[in-house]
């Protein structure tokens, strides 16, 4: 009964893709079709979508991270100071998941072992990790060094037509769903977030659990890292502004329910290109970004709505 509902719900967030897709099509036939702007789209959604695939599992694990944009950026301004870029384009790609998975094990721990709420450990983390990078940077824009031009390539550099970055983007998506669905790891994910007590009881160590899905979340932060750096050759204090809200934002329209237990990775993709596209066609179009900004809370509430209908339906 589930996995049909899940496949409805998909269904739905497929036909109200290319629904957006005709309104392109229709509002702006001579741009939106173009291959150059469908390559926007995917390298535009390269980002969030691999910080929407950490927030997932958060989410389904019955936690919720506001710190992905925030930590995104640190771990942009890291990986980009003189002294890390003196070392060569791997060890700043390195840098950039370590620190994104350190601050996703620090909120992490609080949250598991200090007892803390995670809304207000991760507006914390948010506001302290946006305030490093902004120290750390002066707030100052960091520029990639030509010799540290690889890290650069994975926008530049096509395959079939598409940047690397892409590539990296469909990578996580595919481990992410592995680990979602044909792991212990998904399995006890779901377990925790849907009866934490009851995985207590049945032998999951919820609290450690608990801390590695904010280290995951973390590490896909530390990869979103490398994918902005390569999309605007800079580390920035100012990355990932509002991220963590559209990333949280497609985990919701894609079905993952907020208080946990029960989520898809496909889902939450299918979610992150419906918000895309809006955007796009908002930029297409010249609409203003106020307007899209409601555009994008509307959908949520309807998607919350929603959620709550089908739960009391189901009680």
């Amino acid at each position: 009964m589930l996995t049909r509902v899940r496949e409805v719900h998909h269904l739905g967030l497929v036909a109200a893709l290319l629904l957006l897709a005709a309104v392109g099509v229709i509002t702006s036939p001579d741009t939106f079709a173009t291959s150059s702007n469908l390559v926007s789209i995917l390298a535009l959604a390269s980002t969030i979508g691999v910080i929407t695939v950490g927030s997932t599992f958060v989410i389904i694990g019955g936690g919720i991270d506001l710190s992905v944009g925030a930590v995104m950026a640190l771990a942009s301004v890291w990986a980009t100071t003189l002294a890390t870029q003196s070392y060569g384009p791997v060890v700043m790609a390195i840098c950039a998941m370590l620190v994104g998975t350190g601050a996703g094990l620090v909120g992490g721990f609080l949250i598991a072992y200090g007892r803390m709420v995670p809304f207000i450990i991760t507006l914390a983390m948010l506001v302290a990790a946006r305030g490093l990078a902004q120290r750390m940077s002066d707030r100052k824009t960091q520029l990639i060094q030509p010799e540290n031009n690889a890290i650069v390539e994975l926008s530049t550099t096509r395959v079939f037509g598409l940047p690397l970055l892409v590539y990296i983007f469909a990578l996580v998506v595919v481990v992410g769903w592995f680990v979602l669905n044909r792991t212990t790891f998904g399995r006890r994910t779901y377990a925790v977030g849907g009866n934490p007590e009851a995985a207590r009881l049945a032998g999951i160590d919820v609290r450690r659990h608990t801390m590695m899905l904010y280290a995951l979340s973390g590490l896909c932060c530390g990869i979103a890292a490398i994918i902005i750096m390569a999309r605007t050759t800079t580390g920035s204090s100012t990355h990932g502004d509002l991220y963590e809200l559209d990333a949280i934002a497609a985990v919701i329209i894609g079905g993952t329910l907020l208080t946990g237990g029960r989520g898809t990775i496909i889902g939450s993709i299918l979610g992150l290109l419906i918000f895309t596209l809006i955007t796009n066609l908002f930029i297409l179009n010249g609409l203003n970004t106020s307007d899209q900004l409601i555009a994008k809370g509307l959908i949520i509430v309807i998607a919350v709505l929603m959620q709550r209908r089908g739960l009391e339906s189901r009680t």
